[in-house]
């Protein structure tokens, strides 16, 4: 199948030119370069005898319905935004894959409709929110999420509309979970696997995510005339408490806590910034671990904040519980990995992925692939021809194990 994990990631690669900005992969939710990606997996999946469409949030799903079909569906799929500069596999590799995993499984002959979907947004970086494409897969898709507006003042609402569909139709996204079952292969995002030598692994959970937005509202005035002692400076305060957030997460075990966008007012050199916002994102796979400190580190910034006679404001914008992968799905998925030669790895992710808010609502299994030096959200990202290749093996005895599994649901009496 060598031929086939060079198609893979041929066309991971042909996908990262649609872009909104030549030279360097960014692709928004619903953007211009969204139809792109939405216009070449289309025609894949036309070639697979998928049936095609795209739902109210811009998602892109491809039905394979096989002619003796039992009950259950399978789902797979992930996500065709990115971040800004990004690299070409994240999320993207779990899409080409999963029509990968149709093909395989057309040759089995697997008795199962696999519905493969290329979520429009899980990175949450033009509307400041993730998932919104598995959110309204799940039925999990807060109707206020459709008056959040991005940079440039238009809202999700909006953006739906721009694109030619119609908001009013997002609860028709959702499935229903009965019978139905979700897998995601996505990059490890990060040096374990690396560091182990090994292809893939199989995810066990997902960490639960906090995301905030914190602002610090001081008094812009003048950098030369002000003296030191009468300023109510919002970068020195926002300064000061992100190298708190660092240290707090350096000595809590298992923490990760990251202050990733800052934005200035003014913003000129010779004026002392009196409003700064800032984002927040905080993991933990221990939800309890999570939320307390996500609320230690809103206490420091407004005891930050007072000390220096500024006002402190924040939302919370996301607070995604850990998730556990299932625990049947996740066993046939560990079968599949050694039955075709690999070494078993179990492993969490640190990473939020769209099947932590399918796992909400449907059994759910995750394989992890390997990311070359550890390196994601970034143009340098990679993935090895071989571990495609593992991906496509590991595909084909999983899709066995499931056809077997089916078959003697379909045998037993009910």
């Amino acid at each position: 199948m060598t031929d086939r994990a060079r198609h893979v990631i041929a066309s991971c690669r042909h996908i990262a030119a649609m872009t909104e900005e030549p030279g360097r992969i960014s692709r928004r939710f619903l953007t211009p370069p969204v139809r792109e990606v939405h216009s070449y997996l289309r025609q894949s999946m036309a070639d697979l005898g998928m049936d095609v469409c795209v739902d109210a949030v811009g998602n892109l799903r491809g039905l394979w319905k096989p002619a003796h079909r039992g009950r259950r569906r399978l789902m797979m799929g992930s996500h065709i935004d990115t971040v800004p500069d990004a690299g070409a596999f994240d999320g993207v590799l779990g899409v080409i894959l999963a029509l990968e995993w149709v093909r395989l499984a057309q040759e089995i002959a697997f008795p199962t409709a696999i519905e493969v979907i290329a979520f429009s947004e899980e990175e949450g970086v033009r509307f400041g929110v993730p998932f919104i494409g598995s959110r309204a897969v799940a039925g999990r898709l807060d109707p206020s999420l459709l008056r959040l507006k991005d940079a440039e003042g238009v809202s999700v609402d909006e953006a739906i509309r721009q694109f030619g569909l119609d908001p009013m139709k997002v609860p028709e996204a959702a499935i229903e979970p009965e019978d139905a079952a979700f897998v995601e292969i996505h990059i490890e995002q990060g040096p374990v696997l690396e560091a182990e030598n090994r292809s893939v692994a199989v995810v066990t959970g997902i960490v639960g995510q906090t995301r905030l937005s914190l602002e610090f509202i001081g008094h812009a005035n003048h950098a030369g005339t002000t003296p030191m002692h009468l300023r109510c400076d919002a970068l020195a305060a926002t300064a000061e408490w992100i190298a708190v957030v660092e240290a707090f997460a350096r000595r809590t075990d298992g923490l990760v806590a990251t202050v990733g966008k800052i934005t200035v007012e003014p913003n000129a050199g010779n004026v002392i910034p009196g409003r700064v916002r800032v984002s927040l994102d905080v993991r933990h796979i221990r939800d309890s671990e999570r939320n307390s400190a996500a609320d230690e580190l809103i206490s420091k910034a407004g005891a930050i904040a007072e000390r220096r006679g500024l006002t402190f404001e924040y939302s919370r914008l996301m607070n995604e519980p850990a998730v556990s992968m299932d625990e049947q799905l996740t066993a046939y998925l560990a079968e599949a990995v050694e039955a075709a030669g690999y070494p078993l790895k179990e492993m969490p992710s640190g990473a939020g992925h769209d099947a932590m808010v399918m796992a909400m609502r449907m059994p759910t299994a995750m394989l992890f692939l390997r990311s070359p030096g550890g390196v994601s959200h970034h143009p340098d990202e990679n993935v090895l021809e071989e571990d495609v290749e593992a991906a496509l093996q590991v595909g084909r005895r999983f899709l066995e194990r499931f056809a077997a599994d089916q078959a003697r649901t379909n045998s037993s009496p009910r």
